[in-house]
């Protein structure tokens, strides 16, 4: 793993540009994650933190290299949006403008983000979960529809 450091270092100075050692985490993972013995890598500077999850670009990555920790945050940051945004302006706004607000602000949170990366490694309980909260938010918006027919009415004004 220093032999990459050292490498990425070295390209790096190469471009004019410095790796911060602060903010480069390093993870090890599968068989090597229960080895104690596994040498920490460093940069010039700093010895690398090593950690069991990250983010990076909006994606939560873990050792395990489940989603568990990717699903429960996007859980929870949709949980927290839908009363803010939906519930709030639902006596205010007319349902093709609640179903634009849900399309702009909340879905690209969830369900479709970086979903080639992370969708595969989903259990079905966690589907469930996202699922819940997509229709907890149709229920807002199309109090009076189905779930499948609020789905195809938000479809058609995204």
């Amino acid at each position: 793993m220093q032999a990459f450091v050292d490498e990425l270092v070295s390209q790096s100075t190469k471009i004019w540009m410095t790796v911060n050692g602060k903010k480069t985490k390093e993870m090890l993972i599968g068989s090597v994650v229960q080895n104690p013995q596994v040498p920490r890598s460093f940069t010039q500077r700093y010895d690398l933190d090593q950690v069991s999850t990250f983010k990076l670009f909006g994606v939560h990555i873990s050792n395990d290299l489940k989603c568990t920790n990717h699903v429960d945050a996007v859980s929870a940051k949709i949980a927290c949006s839908i009363p803010t945004i939906l519930s709030e302006t639902t006596k205010t706004c007319r349902s093709d403008l609640l179903s634009l607000s849900y399309c702009t602000v909340i879905r690209p949170i969830a369900p479709e983000y970086a979903s080639p990366v992370w969708h595969s490694c989903l259990i079905m309980a966690q589907s469930d979960v996202l699922e819940s909260l997509q229709k907890r938010a149709m229920n807002i918006i199309f109090p009076g529809d189905n779930y499948t027919g609020a789905l195809t009415i938000a479809s058609q004004s995204s």
